[in-house]
């Protein structure tokens, strides 16, 4: 079976699924390839309003970059740097995305898939998940920038532990550290994310952009992030949406949003 990842819309939610169940959703570079024309496309998507990301089935969200790939694309220094150039632009475009992302975690979450569910704004796990780094049990260098999300998202004590001991991190253990939003039975779990997704869908997305554009401001983006938050926030502020949600309010009844 060939890996792909499956992406569908539908009430306002971009649902992608990382397919490859031989290798338990390993990430091949066609993969990241697919994530990248998601990202470049849904920026100025408005029929979406958030987007969750996992694994196909439950056994894994990925178990980390496709080695079967690596004899093609990560052979050597050169094709380790054009390899990791593409996880950080899937990354980076991802991270920009105008909209909430969501990572739901069944089961094993590893290397690449552990970078890419840090990269997402919020996380979901079962309680039978569980992160790990293994770049030290294959003398791989691990590229900072992917480095500084696991910090992000991890905390660094969590990251120089799964780092310099490529052991596992659980759910349990990352729900305490704050890098899981939530945990809930491996049953309940993706009911949980459904409710968690329809919240966000129905709220403002122009006050959702603000919010994410702030919240990376906060965290030292560079680029011009503190300006553009604030360009953001202004917008939500001058906008029908911001009128709509008075009047509903007034009226004692849920907001209609269009994200103008």
């Amino acid at each position: 079976m060939s890996s792909t990842v499956f992406i569908t819309v539908d009430k306002g939610i971009a649902r992608l699924v990382l397919s490859n169940p031989e290798r338990r959703n390993a990430i091949s570079g066609a993969m990241w390839r697919s994530l990248a024309d998601f990202a470049a496309s849904a920026a100025t998507r408005s029929d979406i309003r958030a987007a969750v990301i996992r694994g196909e089935g439950t056994l894994a969200f990925s178990g980390g970059a496709d080695i079967s790939d690596f004899d093609a694309t990560r052979a050597d220094a050169s094709g380790a740097q054009t390899y990791d150039e593409l996880v950080e632009g899937v990354c980076a475009a991802t991270q920009a995305l105008p909209f909430p992302t969501l990572a739901l975690v069944h089961g094993a979450c590893v290397g690449a898939g552990a970078a890419l569910a840090a990269n997402c704004d919020l996380r979901l796990a079962a309680d039978t998940a569980f992160f790990a780094i293994p770049a030290a049990r294959l003398g791989l260098g691990y590229d900072p920038r992917g480095v500084a999300r696991l910090v992000r998202a991890f905390g660094p004590q969590a990251t120089r532990m799964m780092l310099f001991t490529a052991e596992r991190l659980s759910a349990e253990r990352a729900f305490a550290l704050g890098a899981v939003d939530q945990i809930a039975p491996a049953e309940e779990v993706d009911a949980a994310a459904d409710r968690l997704l329809a919240r966000m869908a129905e709220n403002a997305p122009l006050t959702l952009r603000a919010a994410k554009l702030s919240i990376r401001a906060a965290e030292g983006a560079g680029g011009g992030a503190f300006a553009e938050a604030k360009r953001q926030t202004a917008a939500a502020n001058a906008s029908a949406d911001y009128r709509e949600g008075r009047l509903a309010f007034a009226e004692k009844r849920p907001p209609r949003f269009k994200g103008a």
